[in-house]
């Protein structure tokens, strides 16, 4: 996440082009704060939803939205202040540098970092919960507990941050954050050319191991259903008593999948970016539309809830179609009589 200090000619073409940049990041805000304000009324109204998966997905529902209350918003005024005072990039930079917006910009720097860390260590414990669920399925309830939840979420949080603040403190100076006018947000940036900037590549090592094993586990998991699958069709009829393995386990194991997928896809664009900015390519096109693929990836979740997840499919739809009570009281009687009716697929215990 190294800041760019090239020209950005195609960024920066006409002001017709200007406004347009802006007019997209409005409707960026405003998607990513309605699809997780969503996704954590669903998450959080329901009682279907309370549960270790559920604290998990209002994890991740949480750091997508301070993208949208924070980070995108910064982005917005300052590509306004500088339409509306008719400056250039490099006029603003030096009128505040040593104001507020320096201060805002590092706090808004180190919440994307964080929140993006925070996303990937989310979706990997996710991993980890389903795989349980489908490979254990005889001990997922002893292993898998609300309080064990609890306690992983904030210590997840905690650790995503200081990896965040890590290249400021370790650097001694030498990496700060600042306004980059290619990728137009706050990032990473060496202050002189030592081989400081080297320290970030402790980022996309960190978020593709996390990843690189998320995908395998996910596979795994993936693996283990198709076979379960094959097994109850061999042995249907015959009266073999096997653990069970619910339908929804096995939904909720591809929604996690899809997030996986969709995930990595949004993130390689900037390993790509940091890597090559630490060798001396400079990619100023290329870091704002990684950047801003990255930060998209902030309101497609709820889209893949809706796609995989009946049960938050029918949470959304009673909770914008009907008052807040009624939406609750028919949620939950849904989600159990659902529950109810969902058969058991039954495959022997890895």
């Amino acid at each position: 996440m190294l800041s760019n200090k090239t020209n950005c000619g195609v960024c920066y073409s006409s002001t017709g082009t200007h406004i347009f940049v802006v007019f997209v990041m409005v409707l960026l805000v405003l998607a990513i704060l309605f699809g997780n304000c969503i996704s954590l009324a669903v998450f959080l109204g329901g009682k279907h939803f309370r549960t270790p998966q559920g604290y998990l997905k209002v994890s991740l529902a949480v750091a997508d939205l301070a993208l949208g209350v924070l980070v995108v918003p910064f982005s917005v005024y300052w590509e306004l202040s500088l339409l509306l005072t008719n400056s250039t990039f490099l006029d603003w930079e030096r009128g505040t540098s040593t104001g507020v917006s320096w201060y805002l910009c590092n706090v808004v720097g180190t919440v994307f970092a964080g929140c993006t860390l925070v996303s990937i260590a989310t979706i990997f414990l996710l991993t980890i919960e389903r795989s349980i669920a489908i490979l254990k399925p005889l001990h997922k309830d002893s292993v898998i507990t609300r309080r064990r939840t609890l306690m992983l979420i904030p210590l997840s949080w905690l650790t995503c941050y200081f990896l965040a603040l890590s290249p400021m403190i370790f650097s001694h100076g030498a990496i700060v954050m600042e306004y980059d006018h290619c990728s137009r947000m706050c990032i990473y940036a060496p202050v002189s050319s030592t081989h400081a900037g080297q320290i970030l590549l402790l980022f996309p090592a960190f978020d593709f191991s996390l990843l690189g094993g998320t995908l395998i586990i996910n596979a795994l998991s993936l693996a283990t259903i198709h076979k379960c699958t094959r097994r109850r069709r061999m042995l249907a009829g015959k009266g073999h008593r096997l653990p069970r393995l619910s339908f929804s386990d096995i939904k909720a194991t591809k929604t996690i999948g899809a997030l996986t997928i969709i995930f990595t896809a949004s993130f390689s664009p900037i390993a790509v970016f940091v890597v090559g900015s630490v060798i001396g390519y400079q990619w100023c096109t290329f870091s704002f539309f990684a950047f801003w693929i990255l930060a998209s990836n902030s309101c497609f979740n709820v889209i893949v809830y809706i796609v995989c997840d009946h049960h938050f499919r029918d949470g959304a739809r009673k909770l914008l179609l009907l008052s807040p009570q009624d939406t609750l009281q028919s949620h939950n009687s849904t989600s159990q009589s659902a529950e109810r009716s969902t058969p058991d697929i039954r495959c022997s215990e890895l």
